[in-house]
Parts: C-alpha cells; structure tokens; sequence
C-alpha cells in the first residue's frame, strides 16, 4: 500500500471481521505498533475501532481491548449485541457494526485522502465506491490465506489497493495470545 507523508488518512476496523481473520491466521495484530507505523507514514486523522459488546455480563472477553484502545489512540464505536431466537428456536446474538462504518467513513471522506478498512465483508463494496467517488483512495485489509478466504471477492475488486493481513501482521503482528 503507498501512503504519502502528505496524506490525510484515516482507519476504519471492522472489529469482528479483524478478529476473526487473524484467528484464522493464528495470530493477534498490535494496535499500538499499526497506530505508529501509520503515523510514521502519513498524518492520521483518525483510527475507528467497531464492536458490539455483551451488555450486563460480568465478564465480557472484548471489553479489556475496548477500553484499552480508548485510552491509545482509537476512537472506539460501540453498540449492545442485540439477543434474538431464530427459527429453529435457537438463542443467538448480532452485533452487526456496517451502518456505524459506512457513516463514518462517508462523513470523513471530505477531510481524508485515503481510507483503510479492515473488514473482508462484501457488504461495503457499495460503500467503497461511494467514497472512491468522492476522490478518497480505499485500501480493503483482509485475508485470502484463510481456509475459507476472510475476504469478498466484489470488495477486494472495488478497492484501490489489496492488503493480504497475513502480510502485515509482519509487521504489526505477533502470535495468538502473546502479550506486548
């Protein structure tokens, strides 16, 4: 991916989406060294991190990182999962965050030159494209190593550039479960 040092740049992670691609590459990315490295290489004018948590619960898994990115540098967006019994009668959970993403990132685009998503979801292609014609580069972050690929071919097409994760997390990665 080429970034400019003159570059307005602003990230966009699916947190979800991140989470499940470097699970299936066995390895957790470090948010502090991505948040340097992309400041190093452009002027960041903003880092989103999207998730859904579990209201009420004692213990929810994801609220450390939460709380954690809020206080390194993210602007961390959050809603309550929301409960639900499918057809088969089965208790489930959502916590779909793409509304959140999608207005985000069209009311930015006027302030950036370019826009990193990380999410492999094919439902923002449409999204993508909008802020293409607003005269903002998009870079889609995801994963093709993943049996299966965490990535939508239409999104990876729609994009500017391709990142393969597996290939930052050279640099911005380390092993499942390793603290930094």
């Amino acid at each position: 991916m080429t970034l400019y040092p003159t570059d307005r740049l602003a990230l966009f992670i699916d947190g979800a989406n991140l989470h499940s691609a470097t699970k299936a590459l066995n390895a957790d990315l470090d948010f502090k060294k991505m948040l340097e490295g992309f400041r190093e290489k452009a002027i960041l004018v903003r880092a989103y991190y999207y998730t859904a948590v579990v209201e009420g619960e004692e213990f929810s898994a994801v609220r450390p990182l939460v709380d954690w990115l809020g206080y390194n540098g993210f602007s961390v967006v959050t809603k309550p999962v929301k409960r639900f019994t499918d057809a088969q009668g089965h208790s489930r959970m959502k916590g779909n965050m793409d509304i959140e993403i999608a207005v985000d990132m069209l009311e930015l685009a006027p302030r950036i030159d370019h826009a990193i998503l990380f999410s492999g979801d094919g439902d923002f292609r449409r999204l993508v494209q909008a802020v293409q014609a607003r005269g903002v580069r998009v870079t889609v972050v995801s994963t093709m190593k993943s049996q299966p690929p965490q990535i939508a071919d239409e999104l990876r097409r729609q994009a500017d550039t391709f990142v393969e994760l597996a290939d930052l997390l050279v640099d911005y990665g380390r092993p499942r479960g390793e603290r930094s």
